[in-house]
């Protein structure tokens, strides 16, 4: 049997690693380096080139070259390439085959088995995306895992004291944070939280966009409509931001950008550091808000933080240092490389899940190594009034499974319809329906008597089973919610500032449709007690309770997003006195 590997498919470059004598150890590529660049490339002549020979070669190649692949995995963007329409999971397969080839070298052996990791802060599509291409790689995916938490599995084995750590992974294309809790051969998910439209490309993209501009306006000549002009300033905004991560200063120099009446045009101008920072300080600050809010979900204070670990190559830069540092009150840990550890981490775990190799060495003993990842976002089911009833809570650990027993809203119902949400809303309009079946042969009876159990079980890949049950008859129904059908990451995104900037308003619904509900139920309590009233009941007392419930039913037909301040009070009056008639008919 082969070895199972460990790969971070990032944003800009790739990376491989094993575990060998129970140690973790980067896999240098065929070219000697220890990352890959995710770069795919298709010649005029039909060659195909993936790594450092592609990105070589994408100047003079704008049309037939591709990089930052990641940030299309799970939409369907397409790439015309080679005489054909190629996903992002094909891309990405290039690397993953170029990695899987470079690790069967490096060990003489057959690669089959390997663990990928992707950003905490992917959805399901983008996951699924990521196991695809793994498949089209040749590799049979044992678990798909989050870069931050593949890098606590890093840090973790050679700092074994039990501590709670920060992972601000800032890298090529995302960025997310983790707060992690490392115990003894145990690495438990508290929180995430994060943006995947967020990393050093967009920084590159901003000192190139300031470039260009400045071109322009010296020369009248927009490189950003000539894709080679425009590649050759993104690669020198690239290399500008790495060089401003150790210099005060730096040259930003293409040379023969264009031609103007027969004379070359040259891009030559000194960048320092200052302007650097401040062209892109509203980038880092957007790192914010993700991170307070992991801080908040895992309930605890930036200084209960053991350690800040530092993944990414965006880390490198000393303001996005600098702001870590303010926003923790400590210094970012330097025993682990941004770079590697993300693949070192995916490879101990790709050793503890394939059983090859036994135990990972940890603090001088061999022990296997835990991981327990969490929820990325809530789980609900509609019921009456349109709330989202939460069952699942996001940042709850996986695998995990919860029931909670629900009742019907009108009497003799004999089936009720079941919708999955997924969202932080309160209200069921708020969010998004991701599935929905109908449980049917329901006992006849009363409203608020049949007992019907719905139950949520996630497994650790992240599928969704759903399934409704009537306690009474034991009638049953269920459905599987594929990855397909979940939230994409700007709908995520949307839904947390949705939650945020319309709470006060959500919570005042829900407390109008509480009284709503309530109503509703002294009606049916009503009614029964009318049903159940003998011939000897004063008539009286009858026509009363009548005559109340229809008053009550006149302001219940309005429906309580039509009531206003008024109506709301007239409900809750006619709420006191059908519940004063009610209990005279028994008195």
């Amino acid at each position: 049997m082969g070895k199972a590997i460990g790969i971070d498919l990032g944003t800009t470059n790739s990376c491989v690693a094993v575990v060998e004598g129970g140690h973790p150890s980067v896999i240098c590529n065929a070219e000697g380096d220890r990352t890959t660049p995710s770069v795919v490339a298709f010649t005029k002549d039909g060659e195909r080139l993936v790594g450092a020979p592609a990105l070589r070669q994408a100047v003079a190649n704008p049309d037939g070259t591709f990089s930052s692949v990641k940030r299309h995995m799970g939409t369907d963007w397409r790439a015309s390439a080679g005489g054909k329409e190629r996903t992002p999971q094909e891309l990405s397969a290039m690397v993953l085959r170029k990695l899987r080839e470079d690790a069967e070298r490096f060990l003489s052996d057959e690669v089959s088995d390997a663990v990928i990791t992707v950003p905490a802060y992917f959805n399901d599509a983008q996951r699924q995306a990521t196991k695809d291409a793994g498949r089209i790689a040749g590799l049979n995916v044992l678990r798909i895992i989050n870069e931050s938490t593949a890098a606590a599995l890093a840090y973790g084995l050679d700092h074994g004291e039990a501590q709670k750590v920060m992972v601000y992974d800032f890298g090529g294309g995302t960025f997310d944070v983790s707060i992690i809790e490392i115990g003894q051969d145990v690495i438990e998910v508290l929180a995430t939280a994060g943006d995947n439209k967020l990393g050093g490309d967009d920084i590159d993209e901003r000192l190139a966009q300031r470039f260009a501009g400045e071109f322009k306006a010296e020369t009248g000549f927009d490189v950003r409509l000539n894709k080679e002009a425009w590649r050759r300033v993104r690669e020198a905004a690239e290399q500008v931001k790495n060089d401003l991560s150790s210099l005060s200063s730096t040259e930003a120099s293409v040379l023969y950008l264009a031609q103007k009446d027969g004379q070359p045009l040259h891009l030559q101008r000194t960048v320092t550091r200052a302007e650097f920072e401040n062209d892109l300080h509203d980038i880092v600050q957007r790192t914010t808000a993700p991170v307070e809010q992991a801080l908040y979900d895992a309930g605890i204070a930036a200084s209960e933080l053991g350690q800040v670990i530092l993944v990414g190559g965006s880390t490198r830069i000393p303001l996005v240092r600098e702001h870590v540092r303010k926003l923790t009150g400590m210094e970012p840990s330097s025993s682990v490389n941004p770079d590697e550890c993300v693949a070192t981490g995916a490879a101990i775990q790709a050793e503890t899940l394939s059983n090859v190799g036994g135990a990972i060495v940890r603090g001088g003993s061999a022990a296997p190594v835990l991981l327990l990842d969490v929820v990325p976002i809530s789980f609900a089911i509609e019921t009456v009034g349109g709330v989202a009833t939460r069952v699942i809570e996001r940042n709850t650990t996986l695998p995990v499974h919860y029931s909670q027993v629900f009742t019907t809203a009108a009497s003799f119902q004999t089936k009720v319809e079941v919708r999955v949400l997924q969202g932080e809303r309160p209200m069921a309009a708020n969010n998004k329906v991701i599935g929905k079946f109908t449980l049917k042969g329901i006992k006849r009876a009363p409203a608020g008597v049949p007992k019907i159990e719905v139950s949520f079980d996630i497994d650790v890949n992240g599928i969704l089973t759903v399934t409704a049950r009537d306690q009474d008859t034991g009638k049953e129904q269920s459905i599987t919610i594929t990855e397909s059908e979940r939230l994409s990451e700007e709908e995520i995104q949307q839904a947390m500032r949705d939650a945020e900037q319309y709470a006060a308003v959500d919570a005042e619904r829900v407390r109008h449709m509480d009284e709503f509900a309530e109503a509703q139920r002294v009606l049916a309590e009503a009614d029964e007690a009318l049903a159940a009233a003998g011939k000897d009941v004063d008539k009286s007392r009858k026509k009363t309770l009548k005559r109340e419930e229809n008053a009550l039913r006149r302001i219940l037909a309005k429906r309580p997003e039509n009531m206003g301040d008024q109506d709301r009070s007239d409900m809750a009056d006619a709420v006191e006195r059908v519940r004063e008639a009610t209990s005279a008919l028994g008195a």
